[in-house]
């Protein structure tokens, strides 16, 4: 979820939101029903949003991963038992003829008046997001207001309760199809519900996220980006053993015959601006004009790209054993991380904050303190760090879950492994 930008009337009116949600107005579900404001897991997850914690603001100095105390990971003793009792809730939908369509509009936003207003009331109330009692006039008040934000909350997308086209797609997955993925993803949950250890990282590719756990909390919480569908990243089962400071980026073949050969047919300045560097198998550099680039001549040689601010990998690789050689690391393009849709690398993760989770890697491994780590970053040069205890890494592939907040989750099935086809990947824009 993206952080909504700063400014004194969103922070009023975040206030008043949440003085809502303290009134108890969106508690409609078995898993909420009851709760008070102190308790409400959404309230929690919404606050996280909007202060920027739950990993989806952009790198910066002033901004941190790091997460309230005792926060539940998504993959957690109780997740496959809520995750239960949210198949439960949905057959319970799913066998009174589900939720309705909700026809979609340019946008729906507070203090809109539209006669698919009572519709979207409908939908959010059956799903638990919007409170029954709210009323059913075609008025988008504050009531539907706050439901919107549970309901983007829940499906992982920006805050801001304005139903654009994405959120309608996302809102008319038929309540069946969201059923059929709590189910195919139970049996996954219940293939992870075994000791994963005290200390290990977790990346969920769908939700496109980086979670580091400890005694099983969340310590820091990362937005990622992760493979597109044609390139996607594989789910992974290792260990952390390495971090690279200042590394080269070694171009893989599959991205020289793929990217790399069509750009410097298209630009063939690329490799000088971007600094990539060309070797024969003798370890001799080779000018550019000697390949012929309308060919597959250049897979026989290595492209190196030098360290520094146009590198790939930016200042830090993350390394550990994989049959598909990919790994993690640090981005020049952080922007992305402020994107709903992070499907963009070529199979490996990029990191959100990765000096926080490379920080919370080497926490155990003298002499490399928060100091040594940025000043091994700003010197520029090449240098590794051997991780002392190596940390179990865990790539996973859930689209929709209940964790221990009991708060129901969905997210794209953006590789389609769910075996719903095309209705549960509503909000790709790619």
């Amino acid at each position: 979820m993206a952080r909504v930008p700063h400014n004194p009337g969103n922070a009023m009116h975040r206030r008043a939101f949440l003085r809502r949600l303290g009134a108890g107005i969106a508690g409609g579900t078995a898993l909420a029903r009851g709760a008070h404001a102190a308790d409400d897991p959404l309230r929690a997850l919404i606050e996280q949003t909007e202060r920027g914690e739950t990993g989806h603001s952009f790198d910066a100095a002033s901004r941190t991963s790091r997460i309230p105390q005792g926060s539940p990971p998504t993959l957690s003793s109780s997740t496959v038992q809520n995750t239960e009792q949210a198949i439960l809730q949905y057959e319970g939908i799913v066998g009174r003829g589900g939720w309705p369509h909700v026809p979609p509009l340019d946008r729906l936003r507070l203090g809109d008046r539209h006669p698919s207003v009572l519709q979207l009331r409908r939908r959010l109330a059956l799903a638990g997001d919007l409170d029954a009692g709210a009323g059913a006039t075609d008025i988008f008040d504050s009531y539907v207001d706050a439901a919107v934000r549970r309901f983007q909350a829940r499906h992982g997308v920006t805050v801001d309760g304005i139903v654009r086209d994405h959120i309608f797609a996302m809102l008319n997955v038929p309540a069946p199809v969201r059923l059929a993925q709590l189910r195919t993803n139970l049996v996954r949950l219940r293939s992870m519900s075994g000791n994963l250890g005290h200390r290990f990282v977790v990346c969920n590719i769908p939700a496109a996220q980086i979670e580091t756990i400890e005694g099983g909390m969340a310590v820091t919480r990362h937005a990622a980006v992760v493979g597109k569908p044609d390139r996607p990243s594989p789910d992974i089962n290792s260990k952390i053993v390495e971090i690279n400071f200042n590394p080269f980026w070694t171009v893989p073949a599959s991205i020289i015959r793929r990217d790399l050969i069509p750009k410097m047919q298209a630009e063939p300045d690329y490799l000088s601006k971007n600094r990539i560097r060309i070797f024969d198998p003798r370890g001799h550099e080779l000018p550019p004009a000697l390949i012929n680039w309308y060919s597959e001549e250049a897979t026989n040689y290595m492209f190196k790209q030098d360290p520094g601010d146009l590198n790939s990998l930016g200042s830090i690789r993350i390394n550990f054993p994989s049959k598909d050689g990919v790994y993690m690391h640090d981005t020049p393009s952080k922007n992305l991380f402020g994107e709903d849709f992070r499907f963009h690398s070529s199979g490996c993760v990029r990191v959100q904050n990765v000096r926080e989770l490379v920080n919370w890697l080497l926490i155990e491994t003298p002499p490399w303190s928060r100091h040594e780590i940025d000043h091994a970053i700003r010197s520029g040069e090449r240098r590794d760090a051997k991780i002392a205890r190596p940390v179990p890494l865990y790539w996973v592939y859930v689209t929709a879950w209940a964790a221990a907040d009991g708060v129901v989750q969905f997210r794209d099935d953006i590789y389609g492994r769910d075996g719903i086809g095309a209705l549960a990947t509503a909000t790709n824009r790619g």
